[in-house]
């Protein structure tokens, strides 16, 4: 007895005739991206990579200045860490760029500086989970895989009305399954470019521009009239804030500055000593201990220097910082992994977290 039959989630004809509307658009609307050039497997995974957390318009000038620094797997895998860091500074979320480093050097190793072209030995690679696997299969080496980011999860919410919240990590394989059905093999890198394309372009967040979109005959969300209620999302907590000190403590004409532990939030960058504010003391007061605890230093504060704040993923901080001068005592660090003694126009040298660079300035104004 031959086991039944599954009814397919789209029938052939409807996913041929949303292909060819799709890809028909995407021909005429698409932006000039620098990285839809051409399919180095290499350029397409350094700019995916960069994409992850990045808007279009921010990545397009790092990464011209990152492939003019490190233009083949090789120059990446031999450069160091710090320079590789200092190419990333700004672009957030630095965990990309250790892993990227550390998965060029694997290329080398393991295959010969060619990234390998099925998507078991792409996700053995630091840094390479399901989407940016497909993304380098499909565009670079034209492997029937889809890709599903925010863009294509919007996209296929409004076209099937699918109630599964899209921040919900459980409903994944709901929107992958329906990307799947879709996908034209004939070309899954052009296809899985073109919905990602329409879901930044047209199918956006808030208004979607229906009247601009080739998919509207089949989108479920427009015909009820109710795009603007998809996709769904589950409400999120609020984000905690922190209080942070930190100090630019000067001994001479040289500013202590130090490197967290290559690993964890913001690993491998150097920044200006500092920490939690706890309950009962004052930002000035949080700076002066927080100092002698992590680099084994006394000082004193002289005077309050800026107000900044800075938001991460997952919290946000408001720091104070504050210019202190040394007064005794030798550097033992706990908790940062290096330290230096360095003069305001060596500051560009490195590379600093976001939060930080919102007041070099001041300190290259004064150092002048």
């Amino acid at each position: 007895m031959s086991p039944p039959k599954t009814t397919p989630l789209l029938h052939p004809s409807t996913r041929r005739a949303i292909g060819r509307h799709l890809m028909r658009w995407y021909e005429g609307s698409k932006r000039p991206l620098p990285w839809r050039e051409d399919k180095d497997a290499y350029r397409v995974w350094v700019s995916e990579v960069m994409l992850q957390q990045t808007r279009v318009q921010t990545a397009v000038p790092y990464y011209r200045a990152f492939l003019e620094r490190f233009p083949t797997v090789r120059s990446l895998a031999e450069a160091d860490l710090q320079q590789v860091l200092k190419a990333w500074e700004g672009l957030g979320y630095y965990g990309r760029a250790r892993n990227l480093h550390r998965a060029a050097s694997q290329v080398m190793e393991l295959y010969d500086g060619a990234l390998p072209d099925t998507t078991e030995e792409l996700r053995r690679l630091p840094g390479i989970g399901e989407y940016i696997a497909a993304a380098v299969g499909s565009i670079a080496f034209d492997r029937a895989e889809a890709v599903v980011d925010g863009n294509v999860k919007r996209v296929l919410a409004r076209l099937f009305r699918l109630e599964e919240p899209v921040n919900r990590p459980t409903s994944h394989p709901v929107f992958r399954k329906r990307a799947e059905a879709l996908l034209d093999g004939r070309d899954p890198g052009g296809f899985n470019q073109a919905l990602m394309e329409l879901g930044a372009l047209v199918c956006t967040p808030r208004i979607p521009r229906c009247k601009d979109c080739p998919l509207t005959s089949w989108c479920r969300a427009h015909g009820d009239g109710v795009a603007e209620d998809y996709p769904k999302r589950i409400r999120s907590s609020p984000v905690p804030e922190v209080a942070i000190a930190c100090g630019v403590v000067y001994r001479k004409d040289r500013m202590l500055i130090t490197r967290r532990k290559p690993e964890g939030l913001l690993g491998g960058l150097w920044e200006f000593p500092g920490g939690k504010v706890r309950q009962g003391e004052t930002a000035a007061q949080a700076c002066v201990r927080e100092i002698a605890e992590e680099v084994g230093i006394r000082v004193t504060v002289s005077s309050h220097l800026a107000h900044v704040r800075h938001a991460y993923t997952h919290f946000k901080i408001r720091m104070d910082v504050f210019q202190c001068r040394y007064r005794s005592g030798n550097v033992r660090l706990q908790g940062p992994v290096d330290h230096r003694w360095i003069l305001p126009e060596a500051l560009d040298r490195y590379p600093f977290p976001g939060a930080n660079r919102k007041f070099l300035h001041l300190l290259r104004e004064k150092g002048r």
